[in-house]
């Protein structure tokens, strides 16, 4: 019995997307379909490579053709094309990113730079080219959790502008005022210097091409925050809390500032979440419980995750080693992991919304 492309697409076309809605053939997400004597070939191009997804909108497809008479073999090859944040008109967007993503916190001592760091590299290990941007420039952490020592290099156009070219480790990009100076020197600017310092970073560093630029932002809402999410295009932030009160109730300003500037809020982390002894199996409640679950329904916006203290993250950002490197138990790898696949998803069904 011979098989058509159009019976394939018919089938195809009951495949729904389970993040975005609608099937995949009306995302435009099937590619190349050949048949030849009854062995069906196709592409589904996800809207990103860190698709949560993928192994049951791959099954699905298999499925539903091989329902069809005739069909005798399957090949899919899953590929992926991240579509960028178009932003808003009066903001400039960074050469050849497609989505901007701030990392950010309502008080420091939280894990941000942690959370930001391991997002960035997972992202990376699935397949999706991302840059790592270190914004918080009095208490640049991000080269050290990274385990980078080297400097990066620099060099002059014909028009006379300086480019940066970014260190990559671990498959990311990363830029860092703590690349730039000595360990031990403090940086005493005023806001005018760094807000220039940030445009450089955004504007004069060879990022492209890249799917996710994580920002690492500086914690609170102060100046340069509120400069960075009033100047960039951004496709979103995530915000990083622990679980007690002060830091859900300053966390909330934070979520607040953006609203108001009117930059989506992705999603919350919960970081320390719980303590599990390594000895006993048992789990200690450190810093309480619940209160990111508790700010997540009172703003409306997803707990993507919630990540346990663990020893090795800990030793992990202080060697150089960051947790989704690892393979210890207690580096609580695929945490990170599953939280960006969440992430990735929620910058996916935002930019479908949009359209």
């Amino acid at each position: 019995m011979t098989v058509t492309t159009e019976q394939v697409l018919a089938a195809l076309d009951t495949v729904p997307e389970p993040e975005l809605g609608g099937s995949l053939v009306s995302h435009q997400m099937i590619k190349n379909v050949t048949v030849n004597d009854g062995v069906v070939a196709f592409a589904i191009e996800l809207t990103t490579p860190a698709c949560p997804l993928k192994n049951q909108i791959r099954d699905s497809a298999e499925a539903a053709v091989r329902a069809i008479p005739g069909v005798q073999e399957v090949q899919i090859e899953m590929a992926a094309r991240t579509r960028g944040h178009q932003g808003l008109p009066d903001k400039l967007p960074i050469p050849g990113v497609e989505h901007v993503v701030a990392v950010a916190a309502g008080k420091g001592g939280v894990g941000k730079s942690t959370v930001a760091v391991n997002i960035a590299v997972a992202l990376a290990q699935e397949g999706a080219r991302v840059g790592l941007l270190d914004a918080d420039i009095f208490g640049p952490s991000v080269p050290m959790i990274m385990g980078i020592t080297e400097y990066p290099k620099a060099y002059e156009k014909d028009n006379g502008q300086m480019v940066i070219i970014p260190l990559e480790v671990h498959g990311v990009k990363v830029i860092s005022l703590g690349l730039l100076i000595e360990e031990d020197q403090p940086v005493i600017w005023r806001g005018p210097m760094v807000t220039q310092l940030l445009r450089q970073f955004f504007y004069d560093v060879t990022w492209s091409p890249l799917d996710y630029l994580i920002i690492d932002m500086p914690p609170g809402t102060g100046d340069v925050a509120l400069t960075m999410a009033q100047a960039l295009p951004l496709s979103g932030s995530l915000i990083v809390t622990t679980p007690q009160a002060v830091a859900t109730a300053d966390v909330v300003k934070a979520m607040k500032m953006f609203q108001k500037v009117e930059v989506p809020l992705l999603g919350i982390v919960e970081n320390m979440a719980y303590f599990v002894a390594p000895d006993t199996g048992i789990r200690y409640d450190i810093f309480g419980t619940g209160g990111a679950e508790r700010l997540a329904n009172q703003l409306d916006v997803p707990l993507l995750g919630q990540i346990p203290l663990g020893l090795s993250v800990r030793s992990g950002g202080d060697e150089g080693i960051p947790a989704t490197t690892s393979d210890a138990p207690d580096a609580y790898a695929e945490v990170f992991r599953d939280v960006a696949r969440q992430l990735a998803a929620r910058i996916s069904v935002q930019q479908v919304a949009a359209r």
